[in-house]
């Protein structure tokens, strides 16, 4: 068994393909084809949901309620979602997209079936809208606070002190937004960042994410997703051609074409707790 053959970094949202493997699981079966255009959930980075949709063979269609991610072992251990035990790549796995059906498999979908995948359109382009917008607001939250650090943390992918890369612990991707979570404890602080100041100029700063955010929607930069190879292991990064350069993040999951695809990106940030910055983003799509 080779790793799944993936479309979804090119924008697909249908395609045909040869059913492997059917496998139970406590709540109905998953599917797994020699090749989807169906993105999944990644099992160590959840950020963004999995594709839904529908699967057909024949005369019989059954809707997919997540794509998440498989693996096999080079033992024959087949493990889907949090239950794989090692990190994507990991040697001695081979890597698959499992598609999570509502329900049990239909008999006509069985092992070496031609089968037609369909991707839930709206649903892939409002997560695609909210992955674009998540990563534009965590460039121009690392911008709003690049005077206060008194020590080199790194650079992002604008080469601006990377305060996203040091503070970022979750985030979670949704159609048309996102929210991301960010720690501001001792260890940031020990790494230079000065957090009183940040809490002092809360509202300045977000005002300054904004400002950024409106400019960069205006320029209607290009977005892309360029992968190193065809199989759901490969590694892909986002590249969007900003005014002030091209900014390329390595990401597993789906983005626009464009940033005409958004009338509006704007964030708030929320430091009830003073040790977590919370920040939603918020997109209106372009009509």
């Amino acid at each position: 068994m080779s790793s799944t053959v993936v479309s979804f970094a090119h924008g697909s949202v249908r395609g045909e393909s040869v059913i492997t493997r059917i496998e139970p699981v406590d709540d109905g079966a998953v599917v797994v084809v020699e090749a989807t255009p169906f993105h999944p959930v990644d099992h160590t980075w959840p950020d963004q949901p999995g594709d839904t949709g529908t699967i057909v063979v024949g005369e019989e269609s059954v809707t997919v309620a997540e794509a998440v991610m498989a693996a096999v072992s080079d033992e024959g251990d087949f493990a889907i979602g949090a239950a794989i035990p090692v990190r994507r790549g990991a040697d001695g796995w081979t890597w698959l997209v499992a598609h999570r059906l509502d329900g049990s498999a239909p008999a006509g979908f069985t092992e070496g079936a031609a089968a037609r995948l369909v991707v839930d359109e709206p649903h892939r382009a409002g997560l695609s809208r909210g992955h674009t917008a998540c990563h534009l607001a965590s460039l121009a939250l690392d911008l709003a606070v690049a005077d206060l650090w008194r020590k080199d943390p790194g650079t992002d992918a604008l080469g601006t002190p990377d305060f996203e890369g040091r503070a970022n612990q979750s985030s979670r991707i949704h159609e048309d937004g996102s929210v991301d979570e960010y720690r501001l404890g001792k260890s940031l602080r020990r790494a230079g960042f000065d957090t009183e100041t940040f809490a002092a100029t809360l509202a300045e700063r977000e005002a300054s994410i904004n400002a950024q955010l409106t400019a960069w929607v205006s320029s209607a930069a290009a977005s892309r997703i360029v992968a190193e190879g065809p199989t759901i292991v490969d590694r892909r990064r986002w590249h969007c051609e900003l005014p002030e350069g091209e900014a390329v993040i390595l990401c597993g999951g789906t983005h626009v074409d464009s940033l005409a695809a958004f009338e509006a990106i704007r964030v708030s940030l929320d430091l009830s707790d003073p040790q977590l910055l919370v920040m939603t983003t918020t997109v209106v799509p372009a009509t």
